[in-house]
């Protein structure tokens, strides 16, 4: 995956919207305010930080031994640092971001979550 493809997937998602609050090189994609990727997209080899549930994390750490790792400088229960860099399946990683967003969505607000469905 390119840093662009990774882009193009991370803006797909609903109300999805890329900020950069760190520095011009970080990439900070968003919904709603709440994040749910992070990478610097012209890092080598390319990363994203995604948000997991604590149990997977732990399981796909053990099952991708070193291509994807506790999230750097993000809590590490919740986070994992994935390598985008065609080690990993494409499909694999698109599924990672996509439930990255889910999980962020599933923790908004009733209000917010039924506003994404209508949009």
């Amino acid at each position: 995956m390119t840093p662009q493809e990774l882009r193009t997937l991370c803006l797909s998602f609903n109300a999805a919207v890329e900020e950069f609050p760190f520095n011009p090189e970080t990439s900070v994609f968003k919904v709603l305010g709440k994040m749910f990727a992070l990478s610097s997209l012209r890092g080598s080899p390319l990363t994203v930080n995604l948000k997991c549930d604590p149990e997977d994390a732990v399981r796909l750490r053990g099952e991708y031994e070193g291509l994807i790792i506790p999230g750097w400088h993000m809590n590490k229960r919740h986070w994992n640092t994935v390598t985008v860099d065609g080690s990993l399946p494409g499909r694999l990683v698109r599924e990672l971001v996509e439930d990255s967003y889910d999980l962020v969505v599933a923790g908004l607000p009733r209000a917010e979550r039924l506003r994404l469905d209508r949009s």
